[in-house]
């Protein structure tokens, strides 16, 4: 099946969850209300690269603004970093979680976690690195997005930790730099890998027309990846899908609502 016949599968699933659950308004797609949830969504976005958090010509910083229209404030909190901020990120994670602020997360504070991560390139690595991190400090996360993602040296950005509930990895195979073709989990009976998505822009390009002329030129098929309409739309809906979701209540594991067959 081809990339574009997924995501119109995909779109589909959306269209009758979206039926069934009236997540959002009739106009511009914004989210109009969402359910009794605790917790506000925690969305973390990484750029690639030496990006900037804040160039608004790249993929996950226009995914992130989007977002932030659609999503009242009080419902979410959606930031992006720099790749080499992960440190950060996680710094961040900690304290929008301590709901008490006393300095210390509470198995309650931790479980009523609600995050989702994104990233591109060294981003889409640092994704997975932050998940791990995560694990560690026995939090769970709701949903990992890689987009053509690049390891730095050292790195392993192939294995899903056990503490996502969801996945997904989507990938371009062409140039010098192109993203990991295939990601597992590491307990598939926790972890739900919801598809490793091929897009060939030699086949069927996208114009970039912000993008420098040394990206157009030497990796093309990896710039076009992180300006891609068609991809970012469908990660903005899985998210926002992800953002809607109730929250589970303190005590039950959230992995286990969700386990691969």
């Amino acid at each position: 099946m081809s990339v574009l016949a997924r995501f119109r599968v995909l779109a589909v699933v959306s269209a009758i969850v979206a039926a069934a659950v009236p997540a959002f308004s009739g106009s511009g797609g914004a989210i109009a209300s969402r359910p009794e949830t605790g917790a506000p969504s925690i969305v973390i976005g990484f750029v690639g690269g030496f990006v900037s958090h804040d160039s608004t010509k790249h993929g996950p910083v226009r995914l992130a603004e989007q977002l932030r229209r659609d999503v009242p404030k009080e419902a979410s909190h959606v930031e992006v970093f720099e790749n080499r901020r992960r440190k950060e990120a996680y710094k961040t994670i900690l304290r929008l979680l301590d709901s008490n602020h006393d300095g210390v997360l509470s198995e309650n504070e931790k479980e009523s976690a609600r995050i989702v991560l994104f990233g591109h390139s060294w981003g889409a690595s640092a994704v997975v690195l932050l998940a791990r991190e995560l694990r560690r400090a026995g939090i769970p996360v709701l949903l990992t997005v890689q987009v053509d993602s690049v390891a730095k040296l050292g790195q392993n950005d192939s294995v899903i930790p056990d503490n996502v509930a969801e996945a997904v990895n989507f990938h371009q195979p062409h140039g010098i730099v192109h993203g990991r073709a295939q990601i597992t989990a590491a307990d598939p009976s926790k972890t739900q890998i919801l598809g490793n998505y091929l897009v060939d822009y030699r086949k069927d390009p996208v114009s970039c027309a912000e993008n420098s002329w040394y990206d157009r030129f030497f990796t093309p098929g990896h710039a076009q990846s992180e300006c891609d309409p068609r991809v970012w739309s469908q990660i903005e809906e899985m998210v926002k899908q992800e953002m809607m979701k109730p929250r589970v209540e303190p005590g039950v594991n959230a992995l286990a609502l969700n386990p691969q067959p």
